[in-house]
């Protein structure tokens, strides 16, 4: 394996550095997000906050603003106070072990041992989702890697296998060789260098491995946004915590529980709210998280004035933001494409 990625490992920027910083910043932005999506976003922080003392020091509206677009917002919070608590408790030096690397916010089993090893060489073995598949296939592992016992059993055959002198370049060469090659459909396994050696390969069972237990049912869920706005001031609403996007930005939201279209304006023309200049809804936008099924429209409405816009924020615990203000709060990705469409 050491072999084979000295000669077909991709080159990588986070590859480069044993600065603890980077990596660590490189492993949270690569959990759930594709390589190729992901180096922008790299590059981008590091540019932005070259130390971890930069990134501690920045609010989390900035930092979650730099992160729109990569989705799971919850890892750019606990970016956030990770950084904050390397450099609170820990100088601004992260933490040498795979163990202490565990004491820090959002900071798992996995991304712990990528750290130690690549940055401080302590062979301890990395399992993501490309190992999981790897070694299940090599080995003819019949274990659920979707159940509790999963990860115990693959970090021990992991803890075997490393190489001690070089445990960093061996979890590379691992994970690279689940993800560009041992790939979960159609690999190339007639030219594999470990197909002699490999349990799927000799029982043609590739498409059986890893095993893993059906997905979550995904819910569906219809969205309903009403744009208050009145000249360049629109109303926009910072979202709570316990759903998803929390703390990002976006309008006044009423859920119902169908697709059909509902009658949203009754209550704000009838209720004492200023005039409204009704303009025509939008078109479904449909977005997949990764147990939900958003379907979203978008009903834009003037205020016949600033107070009554402002009237209305009051109201509904809204804020009116400029549009360059809009522009520079963070945002889930569904607004961001419904104001791409759209020109106020």
């Amino acid at each position: 394996m050491l072999s084979w990625y000295q000669n077909h490992q991709r080159n990588l920027p986070w590859r480069h550095t044993t600065d603890a910083y980077k990596i660590w910043l490189s492993e949270i932005i690569l959990q759930q997000t594709r390589v190729e999506q992901g180096k922008p976003y790299y590059h981008a922080f590091v540019d932005t906050y070259p130390t971890v003392h930069d990134l501690a020091a920045a609010t989390e509206e900035e930092v979650l603003r730099l992160w729109q677009g990569l989705g799971y917002y919850s890892r750019a919070r606990n970016l956030h106070a990770c950084a904050k608590q390397v450099v609170d408790i820990h100088d601004g030096r992260f933490p040498g072990t795979y163990e202490e690397l565990l004491t820090l916010k959002g900071v798992g089993k996995y991304t712990a041992a990528a750290i130690a090893s690549f940055a401080f060489g302590e062979a301890v073995p990395v399992v993501d989702g490309n190992v999981f598949r790897f070694f299940s296939r090599v080995f003819g592992i019949q274990t659920d890697i979707a159940s509790s016992g999963a990860f115990k059993e693959f970090f021990s055959l992991g803890l075997e296998l490393i190489d001690q002198n070089q445990p960093g370049n061996f979890n590379q060469a691992a994970m690279e060789f689940g993800a560009t090659y041992c790939k979960p459909r159609n690999p190339p396994c007639l030219t594999c260098v470990l197909a002699e050696h490999c349990h799927a390969n000799a029982t043609s069972t590739q498409h059986l491995l890893p095993v893993k237990s059906k997905k979550t049912k995904v819910r569906n869920r219809y969205f309903n946004y009403l744009v208050f706005y009145y000249e360049d001031k629109v109303l926009v609403r910072q979202r709570p915590q316990g759903d998803i996007w929390t703390g990002l930005y976006d309008f006044f939201l009423v859920e119902t529980e169908v697709s059909e279209k509902p009658n949203l304006w009754d209550s704000f023309l009838h209720d004492g709210s200023p005039d409204l200049i009704l303009g025509e809804p939008s078109e479904e936008y449909k977005h997949l998280l990764s147990h939900q099924r958003l379907h979203a429209r978008f009903f834009p409405a003037q205020t016949g004035s600033l107070e009554s816009l402002e009237q209305l924020a009051q109201q509904h615990d809204l804020q009116a933001v400029s549009l360059t203000e809009l522009e520079n709060i963070p945002k889930p990705v569904l607004i961001l494409r419904y104001l791409n469409d759209v020109q106020f």
